[in-house]
């Protein structure tokens, strides 16, 4: 047996326990919690065979009591003595993609962003389209093609034109881009033709990852009209490799922005479901931009009820994305395409003029929210290196 040493401070701490899925040399994936700087293998630890799997998606389909008795569980094991062989150290480790992703949504909630794009896409138009205000505006990604942290993207190729150039060309982008975002992980789904309640958002979504939605700026600007984004954004998706449960988040909720005019009776919250998360980009290593969650306009709730309002079923891993995290700030912006301003700003990182990503670049996001009595929850970084097209 063994006790599980946790500093004053950790971001992995007793408030927090995110789940993952993770493998040591010559064992299979599966499901573990991230204690200060180890991980627990719940299959040894609570002998229970539901975690020996190579994803969450089995006990995340128990439903939101089981979520509540095992994370009660958990406290009372780790509040003692450990079966040593289920504890590994976390540099020892390899993560996998904690789930099997069904569907990917991906929403444009940040008020922010969505007025910087416009400005950037439309100049001669106003910011916001006339919906954007009534309705949480998103579109459907590729499933496939969700990675988890760590995983290299290839530079994708597609069409492009620029505005100064008659005719497109085919080539690799020469406008990628990064779009820090979080993202919502489905536990338990809703059959076909019943919609999900804004108020039932806690009762069916699992847990929080951070989210590198990589879009290619220039094949997204060629063939967004009319039905808007497609290989520009579905070529990768990076995912953190920890889910921090929403059972861990109570002191992270927050009020939205006020929203002017009031949302329809369906996107109207008895109790807010906006989060207070401080997120930080890296770029090469150095910080460029501290996104602020709590600047979205949309909560996460109301994705889930419009995202399902028509009567949309939904799945057990299904992830849905807020879309860029953007402030008011220059450097509260989370897409490099705002944060030089579609090229014509350059920013320096580690002393070289950078406008759009380069081969060899590597972004990091990470992100903390308040826990109780002061604490901070952490939720690790989602890392993704450029390589060159094929």
């Amino acid at each position: 047996m063994t006790r599980i040493s946790i500093p004053e401070g950790s971001p992995f701490g007793l408030s927090n326990l995110p789940y993952g899925v993770f493998s040591t040399p010559g064992t299979a994936p599966r499901v573990g919690v991230r204690v200060a700087d180890s991980v627990v293998d719940l299959a040894a630890a609570l002998g229970d065979d539901v975690f020996a799997r190579p994803s969450l998606n089995a006990f995340m389909a128990q439903g939101h009591g089981r979520w509540v008795e095992v994370r009660e569980r958990l406290l009372g094991l780790l509040a003692g003595d450990v079966p040593e062989p289920a504890v590994h150290p976390a540099g020892a480790v390899r993560t996998h993609l904690p789930v099997e992703v069904g569907d990917y949504v991906d929403f444009y909630a940040s008020e922010h962003h969505a007025s910087n794009v416009g400005r950037l896409f439309r100049p001669d138009s106003a910011p916001l389209m006339p919906n954007w205000k009534h309705l949480p505006v998103g579109y459907h990604g590729r499933a496939g093609t969700v990675v988890v942290s760590g995983t290299d993207i290839v530079r994708p190729s597609g069409q492009r034109k620029a505005p100064s150039e008659a005719a497109p060309s085919y080539g690799p982008s020469r406008r990628l881009d990064i779009e820090a975002e979080v993202g919502f992980i489905v536990g338990t789904g809703s059959p076909l033709g019943s919609p999900v309640s804004v108020d039932d958002f806690a009762e069916r979504v699992f847990g929080v990852v951070l989210v590198n939605d990589w879009s290619a700026r220039d094949i997204q600007a060629w063939e967004y009209v009319p039905l808007g984004p497609f290989l520009g954004k579905s070529f990768a998706t990076s995912i953190s490799p920890w889910v921090v449960p929403l059972l861990a988040l109570e002191d992270a909720r927050v009020a939205t922005p006020p929203q002017d005019p009031e949302p329809l009776p369906y996107l109207r919250e008895k109790n807010p479901w906006a989060l207070d998360l401080d997120m930080v980009v890296e770029w090469n290593g150095q910080v460029v931009s501290r996104p602020p969650y709590r600047d979205m306009y949309w909560s996460p709730a109301q994705m889930l009820a419009h995202m399902t309002v028509n009567g949309a079923s939904t799945r057990t891993g299904d992830l849905f994305a807020s879309g860029t995290v953007s402030g008011p700030a220059k450097d509260q912006r989370g897409a490099f395409l705002e944060l030089t301003w579609g090229g014509k700003e350059p920013v320096e990182v580690n002393g070289e003029t950078r406008t759009f990503l380069e081969d060899g670049d590597e972004v990091t996001v990470s992100a903390t929210a308040p826990g109780p009595s002061g604490t901070r929850i952490g939720f690790g970084e989602v890392r993704g290196r450029v390589l060159p097209a094929v």
